[in-house]
Formats: structure tokens, sequence, C-alpha cells
């Protein structure tokens, strides 16, 4: 049976006391149990230690030096893969839901953290622990809101369970990795997913009534490797809108202040992460940390088929072209995007130039972000990798 309520002691517990990191607070639910004990240490927010949790996570460090760690993260592979039979109503091919079933089935996991949604709002998360392959499905597809999923860890702790996975983005991952010694499991796995510009469930209507033509028939979006938005509607069809067109005067301020100061995009504590931003158009990209994601991607080897990644184009002027669009809310005519999308698609980055393109124009616009708004934890925030990211560019003050 799937555990949804949260523990009654975080229940009682008033939400507006128990937010040390303040505005920043991505709500990942760890000040919603009594693990909040260890918040100023664990929050990445408040004590960015993306670097000294690799080396504890992973056994070393990423190497500065080598572009795809510097990017990337520690990783023993990479690689670019879709399911053979892919699930129906998966937002991609599946492979993560296909992951969390087999270790459920096959016993290595009691259960499985995730998020499914409520019955009033496919877009309001609501994390479980989901004990049967059926509560992992119900989970399929992104919620791209901000998600307490840590608010499940005591009852992690109450059930007795002492395997578990857990499906999380960066924040989360980099607070449930603080606290993992004090889970008391025998095993812990995590199976990470890329992150970047998550919205609290106003902030996401305010995007899609702004960006797309039907907005209370979206079931999945995503922006996608040719430089558009795709909108899945529930008929069926799918929407692009371009990158370019995003009417980004009305949608500068529309992303939570904590995914505007976050630079670990890649998800780079988790033991593997699946997501689509350095593959091919309708692959998935595959980035195997250490031994213990090598066996999770094990498991589903005979249901995928797999590629190299590949990187092809130039980055770098499309980046310092979305330097002034975001700083300054440029939005230009429908028609311009559209043409403009277009020429990038067919000149512009791909494969693991276009990750390096995404997190090179979310790092420097975070960059300007914090700078200006949070002068004080500049040097502290940001992570040497990031800090070697945006000296590429140049960059107003």
């Amino acid at each position: 049976m799937t555990s949804v309520f949260p523990h009654k002691k975080a229940k009682a517990l008033k939400p507006t006391s128990r937010r040390p990191a303040k505005d920043l607070c991505s709500e990942c639910g760890l000040c919603d149990t009594y693990y909040i004990h260890y918040v100023k240490e664990a929050c990445a927010f408040i004590n960015q230690q993306i670097q000294t949790l690799e080396a504890q996570t992973h056994k070393r460090s990423r190497d500065l030096d080598n572009e795809n760690e510097l990017y990337f993260g520690v990783h023993q592979d990479m690689m670019a893969a879709r399911k053979q039979q892919p699930i129906e109503g998966a937002q991609w091919t599946g492979i993560v839901s296909s992951i969390a079933i087999e270790m459920l089935n096959r016993g290595l996991v009691e259960g499985v953290v995730c998020v499914q949604n409520t019955k009033e709002d496919r877009f309001q998360p609501m994390p479980v622990i989901a004990r049967t392959p059926e509560e992992i499905l119900a989970a399929r597809v992104n919620k791209p809101t901000l998600s307490p999923n840590l608010s499940i860890l005591e009852q992690i702790e109450q059930s007795g369970m002492k395997k578990l996975l857990v499906i999380g983005v960066g924040c989360q991952i980099q607070a449930l990795r603080a606290v993992e010694k004090q889970l008391g499991l025998e095993k812990l796995y995590v199976l990470g997913t890329p992150c970047v510009d998550n919205v609290t469930r106003a902030g996401l209507q305010k995007f899609l009534e702004t960006t797309s033509h039907s907005p209370h028939t979206v079931v999945h979006y995503e922006f996608m490797q040719d430089f558009r938005i795709h909108f899945k509607h529930e008929d069926g069809s799918i929407e692009k809108v371009p990158f370019f067109g995003l009417k980004t005067n009305q949608l500068k301020d529309v992303f939570a202040p904590s995914c505007m100061t976050c630079f670990d995009y890649v998800n780079s504590l988790a033991d593997l992460v699946v997501g689509y931003m350095g593959a091919p158009f309708g692959w998935q990209w595959i980035v195997v940390r250490n031994d213990t994601g090598k066996a999770m991607l094990d498991l589903v080897q005979n249901q995928i088929d797999t590629q190299p990644v590949m990187s092809q184009g130039n980055r770098k002027p499309a980046v310092q072209q979305s330097i002034p669009a975001y700083d300054q809310g440029i939005t230009i005519p429908m028609w311009a995007a559209k043409l403009m999308g277009i020429v990038i698609e067919k000149i512009g980055p791909k494969g693991l130039e276009y990750a390096r393109f995404s997190i090179d124009s979310h790092f420097t616009r975070n960059y300007l972000y914090v700078k200006r708004n949070y002068p004080g934890k500049l040097q502290h925030h940001l992570p040497e990798f990031a800090k070697k990211i945006v000296q590429q560019y140049n960059l107003p003050d």
C-alpha cells in the first residue's frame, strides 16, 4: 500500500516557521520532518557542498580539467537510450519507471520514493513510498513544480524499511545525501533526473497560460533539443513553441528563487541519472555515476536500445545571445522566433554540446541572479565547476 500521509509530528508544524532557507527554500520536504535538525548542514541553499558530497558518494571528486566531468559530474559512462517497448503514458519511453519496477520486483528494494499527483490536479505533486509496480506507474510523467519529496523520510524510519530507491532532483538529493547516514538504511539507491526552472503551482499556471494555446489540456511539457517547448495535450497532439518566442518579459520572475540559485542541473549526487538533454532528439540521456548506478542500469539492459553519446556544433554564440535575453527580458515576434528556431535547429549545438548550451545559459543567468540578489552568498554558494563555466563568458555587472 502506498504511504502518502506525513508523520503526525510534521503535520502539526507550521510551514512559515520551518523554512531556514527563507526565500531560497526549494520545498524539498526536509523541513517537514524532524530531520530539520540537520537542515543548516543539509540544505543546498544554506550550505552548498556538492563537491564534498560527490567525493563521499562516488569515492572521488570530479576532474575539472575534463570537460565532460566539468559539466556532467563524476561518471563512469554516458549513453543515449530508449526502451524497445515504451511504457504507455510515460513522458519519454519509461526507462525510470522500468528501473524502479525491476528493483522492486527483484527484491532489491522494499519501496520507491516517487511523486504521483493528486486526484484533483495532474500537476500537483504528491510524494509517496510506492510498494507495487502499479504505484510506480502512477508516478510516471514529470511534475514541473516544487515537490516535497523528502517529507516522507519519517515514514521510512517508521516502516522498518532497510532497502530503498529514491527518485528525485538535485536539491532533494543533496539534502538526502547529507542525512543519509541518519536514516538507518542498509542500502540506498538514488535515481536522479536533471532539473532546471521549477515553479510553484501558481507559477506553472502562469507559464502555461502565457505560452500554450490550450493551457488547460496540457498533460506534460519539456524544453527539447530542437529549441522548442513541446506541450503534449489530452488528445495526444503536440504543440511546439520556440524557446525564442517565450514572453520573457512576463515570465522573468515566474521561476522559484531556489532554481535561480541552483548549480546542480545534472543531479551530481545520484547513482544514475536519466534525462534527455545530452541525447539526440527522441532518445534519453543516461549518466552512470558509480557501481551502484551501473547495477541499476544493468537491470533493464535487455529492454533498451543504446547508442554512444555524440556532440556537434558550437554552443557559445547561442549562449552569449541568451544572456541579454534572460537579463533584459527580451521578447521577439513569434514569426522571428520560429525562423530563429529553424536556423538554430539546423546549425546549432546537438547532443552533449546542446547539454552544455543549456548548462551554460542557465549557469550564467543564475550567477547574475545570485550576484545581484544575494551578493553575500556568491563566493561560497558557487561550486568551483560553476565558476569555471561562467568565466567563459563576458557577463554584465
